[in-house]
């Protein structure tokens, strides 16, 4: 009987071992707050990570709330990567759940990149979150991933640094790339008017003046007054075109577009990629997507 046992026991173990999820023989588990984040932690990880993401590409960051999912992936999990600076406000969910299992990483805090002001909205005069939307910020996100993971799993040390390296440099080829795209907008044209105050570090890199009908996270989104405001605005400074963004609803930019008889263009990408077969799959695919609305909608170049 003691025999019978033992072999049950044995067979229960085998059939346990078999069944667990795949990354079990996975040295380190990582999650990234959302998807930009998620795409550069996959350029450095390599196949000794396994690289989750903690909201769905097509989702609103800043809207979104953890599901059970969530929570059961954040359970197995080493590192979170998430932005910090507001971006996620459902992050201290994830910080009250944490233990000493889970390293949590705010990387535009730790990036060796001076932060730009919220121009305007509740936040107005606090850090600007959206680092990203400048390559050379999501270069020095870049830095702050590989030294994350060296530290982990030091053996990997050298394959992270050099895959930062090689990112380093496509992420300026990139940026030059853009530039390029962008230089026959005439220096009148280049107003870059959207919902979200989100685009501050991408005007700063490639020479526009960033506007937004509101602040950051939506906290007044639509307003009467936010509005009344740009309307007023518009009446006096009349840009080619507005632009709406893929979270956002494109309402409120809509019925500018008509009440101004501006065109609306879009969608811009910021606070997500597309999904794998849509415009902006990966970093470098957003920003050449967007640089091409900005370049038709603004009145680049003819010339290819």
């Amino acid at each position: 009987m003691l025999k019978r046992v033992t072999w049950m026991c044995t067979l229960l173990f085998v059939a346990l071992i078999s069944t667990a999820p795949s990354y079990a023989n996975t040295t380190l588990r990582v999650m990234a707050s959302f998807s930009v984040i998620e795409d550069l932690v996959n350029r450095i990880a390599g196949d000794a990570v396994s690289v989750n993401v903690i909201v769905p590409r097509g989702e609103d960051v800043h809207l979104w709330e953890l599901t059970p999912p969530n929570v059961l992936a954040l359970e197995e999990t080493h590192i979170v990567f998430y932005n910090g600076l507001g971006l996620e406000p459902w992050i201290r969910h994830v910080e009250a759940m944490s233990d000493d299992q889970i390293t949590l990483i705010e990387v535009a805090q730790k990036a060796d990149y001076a932060p730009l002001m919220v121009s305007t909205g509740q936040y107005k005069g606090e850090p600007d979150p959206h680092m990203w939307m400048d390559p050379a910020g999501a270069a020095a996100y870049i830095d702050v991933i590989a030294e994350t993971l060296a530290e982990h799993m030091p053996d990997q040390a050298e394959a992270f640094y050099a895959r930062a390296e090689e990112a380093r440099r496509a992420l300026s080829d990139l940026s030059q790339a853009v530039k390029e795209r962008l230089e026959g907008i005439p220096k009148t044209n280049r107003t870059l008017l959207t919902s979200e105050a989100s685009f501050g570090y991408f005007a700063d890199a490639f020479d526009f003046e960033a506007l937004g009908l509101w602040g950051l996270n939506n906290e007044t989104q639509g307003s009467a007054k936010a509005m009344a405001k740009m309307s007023e605005h518009l009446g006096k400074n009349r840009p080619p075109a507005l632009f709406y963004e893929s979270t956002t609803p494109s309402i409120h930019m809509d019925a500018l577009s008509r009440e101004t008889s501006l065109p609306l263009a879009g969608p811009l990408y910021v606070d997500t990629l597309s999904g794998a077969d849509g415009p902006a799959a990966t970093y470098s695919a957003m920003l050449h997507h967007n640089a091409e609305i900005l370049h038709s909608a603004l009145g680049g170049a003819t010339a290819e």
